[in-house]
């Protein structure tokens, strides 16, 4: 790599938009969130490449744009949905020339650490080097879109739902790139592996000793000495449900038993059991239940 590698916050800069919300400060792992606006004015930009891969995902009015790939220059129409992937390591090109500063556009942007995507790769034992992400301009691509609004809503929220889930988002993420947006040849899994019965009960006792904390797939990884990716998709494979999944589901339970057994306040009872707030706990234990935590009392 080249030393004129541009970073995810010169990325910004260049694009020269007001930043709306960013995962900046929430410190996901491999991954930033942002959406920018601005009006959508004539412009010719052509960027370096950059140390990231970077993804952007079209959500207003159609707009025109020309880009440049393999020295040739492809004219389109971008719709709502609409989105493309550049790469690391690839420079870029970018023109609008129709001038519809009367627009406002709000797109948002994902950046991915290339260590992120090889440590996914890895866990399905997918070496890094025998394949490339490869460019994408304008593509409706409904699951990835999903996904990328899903990781938004969070991003809106603060960061309600909490490291485990904003990672796991992002795993997902990457595995949908890795299906759709390279040269992988062979299916993505989680291979032969699988955890051992005192590897999930020690994975399992230490999720219900900490349920009151913001996990992370980094930490619950390292209780039983095992990289964050093989973890996540381990986990689920033995339970059949996703980290992030069962944390939710126990949280709820004791909670259930904390409203039935104590006379503790009901928002005193959603902090101690791991949510942000009561309406949070509400959210999930009517998902879970049927009722609310109201009802129970």
């Amino acid at each position: 790599m080249t030393s004129n590698l541009l970073n995810s916050l010169e990325l910004s800069q260049q694009l020269n938009k007001t930043l709306m919300f960013s995962s900046r400060q929430m410190n996901w792992n491999g991954v930033l969130v942002e959406q920018c606006q601005s009006h959508a004015s004539s412009f010719e930009m052509e960027l370096p490449a950059l140390w990231d891969h970077w993804l952007y995902l079209h959500t207003g009015h159609p707009a025109p744009l020309i880009q440049k790939r393999d020295d040739r220059l492809h004219e389109s129409i971008l719709h709502k949905g609409d989105n493309f992937f550049v790469p690391a390591g690839q420079p870029s090109y970018w023109c609008q020339a129709q001038d519809m500063s009367d627009v406002i556009c709000a797109p948002l942007h994902i950046c991915l650490k290339p260590e992120f995507i090889k440590q996914v790769a890895e866990a399905s034992d997918i070496d890094s080097k025998r394949f490339d992400l490869v460019h994408c301009f304008g593509q409706q691509d409904l699951q990835l879109h999903q996904i990328a609004m899903l990781m938004f809503a969070e991003l809106q929220s603060g960061g309600m739902m909490g490291q485990l889930y904003a990672e796991s988002l992002t795993q997902v993420l990457v595995i949908h790139l890795l299906r759709h947006y390279s040269t992988l040849t062979q299916s993505v899994t989680s291979g032969n592996r699988s955890l051992t019965r005192a590897q999930l009960q020690q994975a399992i006792d230490y999720i219900h000793a900490h349920l009151n904390r913001d996990l992370s797939l980094a930490e619950l990884a390292s209780v039983v000495n095992i990289s964050p990716t093989y973890f996540a998709s381990l986990f689920k494979q033995a339970i059949g449900i996703s980290p992030h999944q069962y944390v939710i589901r126990q949280r709820v339970e004791r909670a259930k038993l904390m409203l039935s057994k104590t006379d503790l306040a009901i928002a005193d009872i959603a902090l101690q059991v791991g949510f942000c707030s009561q309406s949070h706990l509400t959210q999930h234990f009517k998902r879970f239940t049927g009722i609310t935590p109201k009802q129970i009392r």
